[in-house]
């Protein structure tokens, strides 16, 4: 374990403040870091994206958090998406977060896998007006490795 685990309470209160400064009917979308690979068969060890770490706590590749402050439905409000998990996955890659363990880590209650964000987030579009996307704007950022 990298760290002891942190009060969920601390991630809720950090969406709350961030979504406070939203404008009106917006979405905003944070994803975690990539894998990098190193080699043929190697990657470098994962650290995650700091944006999504601060707001939900989760700590695991290929996850995603949607807020929509303005959603009809309570349970749009706040979402994570993980990748699926498995006795499989866990015995060759690891533990991965169960959509009862990110609960508990972040406060969110509605979690749904990896595979079910584009249609989840083709209906939340329908509801909004604005979209943040947490990218590297900077002019001299460039992406040598592709990843996705």
């Amino acid at each position: 374990m990298k760290y002891q685990q942190i009060d969920s309470a601390l991630f809720v209160k950090n969406r709350k403040k961030f979504t406070a400064e939203m404008k009106p009917k917006s979405i905003a979308i944070f994803n975690s870091n990539d894998i990098y690979p190193i080699s043929a068969d190697s990657t470098m060890p994962f650290q995650q994206h700091r944006d999504i770490f601060y707001l939900s706590g989760v700590d695991q590749e290929e996850s995603i958090l949607l807020l929509c402050p303005d959603a009809p439905y309570e349970n749009q409000r706040e979402m994570l998406f993980l990748r699926e998990t498995n006795e499989h996955i866990a015995v060759w890659h690891g533990e991965k977060l169960t959509k009862e363990r990110a609960y508990e880590i972040s406060g969110i209650k509605t979690v749904h896998w990896l595979q079910d964000f584009e249609k989840v987030l083709f209906e939340m579009m329908t509801y909004t007006d604005t979209m943040y996307i947490n990218t590297n704007e900077h002019y001299r950022a460039t992406i040598e490795t592709e990843t996705r």
